[in-house]
């Protein structure tokens, strides 16, 4: 497994699972599963509904505490001050662990920015109280960024966005390179094409674009197994989801290969500019406003 070394030098395994959209019943085994495979970082959200079960799955893998690397995200309805302090809590009781290894916003809701604002704070006591190891936000563009930087004193370590070889945001990754913020993909492998919403009608499955199954024909790997390895290899974390357990194992095996210049850029070139999932400047007032239970 690669490590990355944030810009506060904590270090992350590259790769990790995801587990949006896993249904609770299925969380549990899938995140037991990968770590009893190798995996050591597991990526949630309060917002996912399923850290309890993140965390029974931590608890059957049996893992020392150090040896995993827990991130989890504040949703917007938990965003201020006290409000984001108390959604730590209920996040850590939820997963079992008493520290996180990194925190996040889970949006920048521009429309209520002050609140953003407030929430990113609060991540910066937990960290100056290292109750959690490192913080940071996920779905900011540039302008995003600029906004929350004139205000904060703490650079964040990570910027979580949509990334893959349809949707690769060079300028939200540029950003994040100017202040040493690691850029973290999720939907790496394009499974966001089925994100539900009507962002994209004309949605396009990644894993079916011939210019990736050449690459992996070539490298007797997976489409997706060459999404994962494009995207390590630019040295970016990526967290594919998935609760089956071949997929799980088939997608940590990617260090094993290396694709090279010309299919770095044959894969690069595939960018279309267009999000398939939400655009994180529209307001969502009632879906932001839905309530993280306590338990």
């Amino acid at each position: 497994m690669d490590t990355i070394t944030l810009n506060n030098g904590v270090t992350l395994p590259a790769l990790g699972l995801g587990v949006y959209q896993s249904a609770p019943e299925e969380t549990a085994a899938a995140v037991a599963t990968a770590l009893e495979l190798g995996y050591r970082h597991i990526d949630t959200a309060a917002a996912y509904f399923n850290e309890k079960e993140v965390g029974e799955g931590l608890r059957r893998a049996a893992l020392p505490r150090d040896e995993v690397f827990v991130e989890t995200k504040v949703f917007p309805s938990d965003f201020g001050f006290e409000q984001t302090l108390h959604a730590f809590e209920k996040s850590t009781a939820k997963l079992g662990v008493e520290y996180l290894d990194l925190f996040i916003l889970h949006q920048p809701v521009p429309d209520r920015f002050e609140r953003t604002i407030g929430a990113y704070q609060a991540l910066e006591k937990l960290l100056a109280d290292g109750r959690v190891r490192a913080i940071g936000v996920s779905n900011f563009t540039r302008r995003h960024l600029d906004l929350l930087l004139a205000e904060a004193g703490v650079v964040p370590a990570v910027n979580q966005i949509e990334l893959h070889p349809y949707f690769q945001q060079p300028d939200v990754q540029a950003a994040g390179a100017e202040r040493g913020i690691l850029t973290q993909a999720w939907s790496p492998i394009g499974g966001i094409t089925f994100y539900p919403g009507p962002w994209r009608e004309d949605r396009r499955n990644v894993m079916q674009d011939p210019v990736i199954g050449e690459i992996a024909q070539k490298h007797a790997k997976s489409p997706a197994q060459v999404m994962l390895r494009w995207g390590i290899q630019h040295g970016r974390s990526v967290i594919p989801k998935s609760t089956n357990p071949e997929r799980i194992a088939q997608n940590l095996n990617v260090f094993d290969f290396t694709l090279d210049d010309a299919d770095m850029e044959r894969i690069d070139a595939l960018d279309t500019g267009m999000r398939t999932g939400p655009d994180p400047d529209e307001p969502r007032g009632d879906f932001y406003d839905r309530p993280i239970p306590e338990a």
